[in-house]
């Protein structure tokens, strides 16, 4: 059962770096790259990477909730005590609610992101970048990219603290 744990431990780190790392590569390189005077190219080239980069994040979104449910489970959370109040009372308790708000978060910022205002916002731009309705998805498409990577920063932290005794 070790072995099983560790393994699911691994494939969990290894699917939050995907996903993570994704959204960092986009927001710290891919996106200031467009910017920096190549906006003609910035609705068919977020239409591509975004389209490629889609099932990288909700294959890892799918792993990270079946090996985060098992890595639980392993370590003694059984779903009652999600809802028993002196479990929830822990800072352990706290940490994995606080972790699991985060994900529900992240998987409705995303789906609003990835199946509405992205694809509308790359669309726009694709076909004039320089309208008012291109200029207004990007922003929200914007706000929301950030929101999520602000989030998944978030749950890393509650992460790190889950398995190194932070209180919260």
């Amino acid at each position: 059962m070790r072995v099983l744990y560790l393994f699911s431990v691994w494939l969990h780190v290894i699917a939050a770096i995907a996903w993570v790392g994704g959204i960092l590569f986009l927001i710290l390189v891919v996106v200031p790259w467009l910017r920096a005077g190549r906006r003609e190219l910035a609705g068919a080239f977020l239409r591509e990477t975004g389209g490629r980069f889609l099932p990288v994040a909700w294959v890892s979104f799918a792993v990270l909730l079946i090996t985060g449910s098992f890595n639980l489970y392993v370590r003694g959370v059984r779903p009652g005590d999600l809802v028993d109040a002196a479990w929830l009372a822990t800072p352990f308790g706290r940490a994995v609610v606080l972790k699991l708000v985060l994900f529900g978060s992240i998987l409705v910022v995303s789906a609003v992101h990835d199946f509405g205002v992205g694809r509308q916002a790359a669309a726009a731009m694709e076909a004039d970048p320089r309208s008012g309705k291109a200029t207004r998805l990007r922003r929200r498409a914007s706000l929301l990219g950030r929101l999520n990577a602000l989030l998944a920063l978030a749950i890393v932290l509650v992460a790190v603290m889950l398995v190194r005794g932070g209180v919260l």
